[in-house]
């Protein structure tokens, strides 16, 4: 059955991909390291530093996923050939729909995990925290954020991550103004670095009564979340603290105490902002965590020695700056300005559809394109 020949032979054609994968992957050398994590989990000893065995869970939890998933691919890619085998033997041809289904999720899957073998970068494996901030546009601007946030917690729901809204200020009239959240999955930060911009939305504005096309901005910062960092000294007199009343959803509790924290790191002007923790002192904590992230991802963004040659974000969030435009009117596309991928279904793309996009930034930087 011709049918069955072609997904065949396109499945037969990955054999030897997937195979090197494997070493890819160094799963030899990750499985030896999981025993060994495992053995430290079984001492006596073990939760008496809970930070420290926390750490080695999750560890052990990322070891497993990339061992399970891998082992996943190939037999999903050899379940594939086996139905193919099966059907054609008894000339059975109802089966090409769920074979080619199958078949498409191993190629997708296979890309995927090859992908996962470019993050080598120090932080790539952390969770993330992503800021949005309105730009250029006013309310427009604003419900552009309140539309990239979504985005990102769909994308984020689609692979399984958890997330969760760390601060956020609301429009004026309608919108986000500012919005801070954290993405918590293995590799979460080495996929959504790519994402670190300025975003340009173009459409027929819906607060605009004679329905004229408009144009506006928002900026995405991606940062990984770091628990402690050599590199990075803050020092106590370098940090202002704020305390005020969190805004939006949260009961009683949270309308009713000072329990919002935000800190002001004098040196560099930074502004980091947390509400939703149950307590000031757990706000402040994970304040110090977004800060810390900030000033490395700075730090490494701009290939800076210290920390105190950092400065500051330069980059306005206005025409000319962003990485990539959605266009809704009069045609509609969304473009990435550094890898050039396109993708013209922006209903998808507005639902988290940015794989390509990440796939592409990231190929592209692997050869060194930008």
């Amino acid at each position: 059955m011709i049918q069955y020949d072609e997904i065949r032979l396109a499945m037969e054609a990955l054999t030897s991909e997937i195979e090197e994968l494997k070493g890819a992957l160094n799963l030899e050398g990750i499985k030896i390291k999981l025993d060994e994590l495992e053995m430290k989990s079984t001492e006596p000893t073990f939760w008496n530093d809970p930070e420290y065995a926390q750490g080695i869970q999750q560890q052990i939890g990322q070891y497993k996923a990339t061992i399970s998933g891998y082992e996943k691919l190939k037999t999903n890619h050899e379940d594939v050939l086996t139905m193919i085998e099966l059907a054609e033997e008894s000339e059975d041809d109802s089966m090409v729909d769920e074979v080619k289904e199958l078949a498409e999720s191993v190629k997708n899957e296979l890309e995927s995990q090859k992908l996962a073998t470019l993050l080598t970068g120090e932080y790539d494996s952390c969770n993330a925290i992503v800021s949005f901030h309105a730009g250029a546009g006013g309310t427009e601007a604003q419900d552009w954020v309140s539309m990239l946030l979504r985005m990102y917690t769909k994308w984020a729901d689609g692979h399984g991550f958890k997330t969760e809204i760390l601060d956020i200020l609301d429009g004026d009239e309608a919108g986000i103004k500012s919005a801070s959240i954290h993405i918590q999955g293995y590799n979460a930060y080495g996929f959504l670095k790519s994402e670190h911009g300025v975003h340009r939305l173009v459409r027929v504005s819906p607060f605009d009564s004679a329905g004229r096309r408009q144009t506006s901005f928002a900026s995405v910062e991606v940062m990984p979340e770091i628990e402690k960092d050599v590199s990075v000294d803050i020092r106590p007199e370098d940090i202002e603290m704020e305390v005020f009343r969190a805004s939006g959803a949260g009961g009683q509790h949270i309308n009713k105490t000072s329990s919002a924290v935000r800190l002001i790191h004098k040196p560099t002007g930074i502004v980091v902002a947390c509400q939703t923790q149950r307590s000031q002192v757990q706000n402040r904590e994970f304040c110090m965590k977004m800060l810390m992230a900030k000033l490395v991802e700075i730090k490494e963004r701009e290939h800076l020695d210290k920390i105190s040659d950092i400065k500051g974000e330069q980059l306005k969030i206005e025409w000319g700056s962003q990485i990539r435009s959605y266009v809704f009117m009069p045609y509609t596309l969304a473009k990435d300005h550094r890898s050039n991928f396109e993708s013209g279904n922006i209903n998808a793309v507005m639902d988290g559809d940015i794989d390509g996009f990440i796939n592409a930034f990231l190929k592209g930087r692997s050869l060194g394109e930008f």
